[in-house]
C-alpha cells in the first residue's frame, strides 16, 4: 500500500512553516531566548489562533479532534524553526492524558483552556521510566511529597500533570502551596525543562488512578515520544537545508566547496539517512492512532532512530560549516542544540532500545 501525508495535512503544515518563517525567524529565536523568561506568549497565543495549540483537543471542546499524525506534522515545522513554544507539553502530552484518564468535567475545565491557549501545562513524569538520583514523587494521604526532575515546559507551565508512584496521575497549579519550579540548563535554551520539589503540595485534582492513571501516563509518554521524533527530523530538515545552500556559496581555492567531492557526499549522506527515518516516524504517529497495538513498540523505535540519526546529521551539518559551524554565532547552532535535547527527553536511545525488548517479550539477563 502508498502510504503518505494527505493534501490536508500538507497544507496545514505548509501554512505553519510559513507563518512560523514571517512571525518567528530565528533573529526572534535569538530575542526570545535571551529574555529571563525564555518564552514569549504571544507566540503561543497566535500558534493557538491557528489552531496548533488544540490539535489534538476534540472538537466537542474547541479544538481541531486530530490525530497524532497531525500534531507531529506540527512539531516538525516548530523543529524546522526551533520556535520556543510548549507545544510538548500543551499541545501533546497534556491532551492525551486527559482523553484517557479525565473524567468528563476534568475534560471539560481543562481542554477548552488548552485548545485557546490560555494555559500553559508542564508535565512532571521522568520518573515514571527513568530515575536519577533520589528522584520520585509519592501521592499519600492526598499530599504529593519528592521532586521530579526534568519537567517538560516547566518554567513557563500555568498547571502541571505530575505523575507519582502507585499508578496515580495528578494535576497542581502553579501557585500549588509547597511547589517550588527549578528552572535547569540545557544545552538547548529554545525549550524550557525544570525541576518540581513538591513538599506536601495537596493537587488541584487527580485523574483516575490505578491501571487507568498508568495507561494514560504510558500513552502521554508515547505521544510525546513520537512528537520528539518530528522535532529532531523537522531540526535535521531545517540543518541539511542550511549546509546545502552554505556549500553553494561558500568558496576555497577558488571554488565553491559544494564542488569537492567529500563535501558532496557529507550532504548526501545526511538526506539519505534521513530520508527512511521519516516513514519510519510517520508509521508510528499513524499506529497511535489506528494501530494502537503497534503504538507503543513503534514510538520507541522511531524516538531511538531519529535521535541517533539525528546527532549525526546535526555533526555533520556543523562539519559542512566549518569552523563557523562550531560557534554559537552561527544560527545552525539551534537546531544542533534542539536535536541533542531532544536525544534526552522522555528517554534515550538506549533506554528505549530496551523498553522495545520488553514490550517484545525480552527480558536483561
Amino acid at each position: 500500500m502508498d502510504f503518505g501525508l494527505s493534501e490536508e495535512q500538507r497544507l496545514f503544515q505548509d501554512t505553519l512553516v510559513r507563518f512560523l518563517a514571517e512571525t518567528v525567524p530565528v533573529a526572534r529565536v535569538r530575542e526570545i531566548v535571551q529574555t529571563e523568561s525564555g518564552h514569549d506568549r504571544a507566540v503561543w497565543t497566535a500558534l493557538a489562533e491557528l489552531g496548533v495549540a488544540g490539535v489534538l483537543v476534540p472538537e466537542a471542546f474547541g479544538g481541531g479532534g486530530l490525530g497524532l499524525l497531525d500534531a507531529a506534522l506540527a512539531m516538525q515545522a516548530l523543529g524546522g524553526a526551533a520556535t520556543p513554544a510548549p507545544f510538548l507539553g500543551s499541545a501533546v502530552m497534556a491532551p492525551v492524558a486527559l482523553r484517557e484518564a479525565g473524567s468528563p468535567a476534568q475534560q471539560k475545565e481543562w481542554l477548552p483552556r488548552i485548545a485557546l491557549g490560555e494555559c500553559c501545562v508542564g508535565i512532571a513524569a521522568n520518573e515514571v521510566f527513568s530515575r536519577r538520583e533520589d528522584a520520585r514523587v509519592r501521592l499519600s494521604r492526598g499530599r504529593l511529597r519528592g521532586h521530579s526532575l526534568f519537567a517538560v515546559d516547566a518554567t513557563g507551565a500555568d498547571v502541571f500533570l505530575v505523575a507519582a508512584e502507585d499508578d496515580a496521575l495528578a494535576i497542581v497549579p502553579r501557585d500549588a502551596e509547597g511547589l517550588s519550579v527549578e528552572p535547569l540548563s540545557t544545552v538547548d535554551r529554545t525549550r524550557q525543562v525544570g525541576a518540581l520539589v513538591l513538599d506536601g503540595v495537596q493537587p488541584a485534582e487527580t485523574l483516575r488512578e490505578g491501571a487507568g492513571a498508568a495507561r494514560a501516563v504510558e500513552r502521554m509518554l508515547d505521544a510525546g515520544r513520537v512528537a520528539l521524533a518530528a522535532d529532531v527530523l523537522g531540526a535535521c530538515d531545517r540543518a541539511i537545508e542550511m549546509s546545502v545552500a552554505y556549500a553553494k556559496q561558500r568558496e576555497q581555492f577558488g571554488r565553491v566547496i559544494g564542488s569537492f567531492q567529500a563535501v558532496k557526499h557529507m550532504c548526501a549522506e545526511m538526506v539519505a539517512e534521513l530520508e527512511p527515518a521519516r516513514s519510519l516516524f510517520w508509521y508510528a504517529a499513524h499506529a497511535f492512532d489506528a494501530v494502537p497495538q503497534d503504538g507503543a513498540l513503534t514510538a520507541a523505535h522511531a524516538k531511538a532512530h531519529l535521535a541517533e540519526v539525528g546527532t549525526a546529521i546535526a555533526k555533520t551539518a556543523t562539519e559542512v560549516h566549518g569552523g563557523i559551524g562550531f560557534t554559537d554565532a552561527h544560527d545552525l547552532h539551534f537546531f544542533f542544540k534542539r536535536v541533542l535535547l531532544d536525544r534526552q527527553l522522555l528517554g534515550t536511545p538506549e533506554l528505549l532500545r530496551s523498553r522495545a525488548a520488553r514490550l517484545q517479550g525480552w527480558e536483561a539477563a
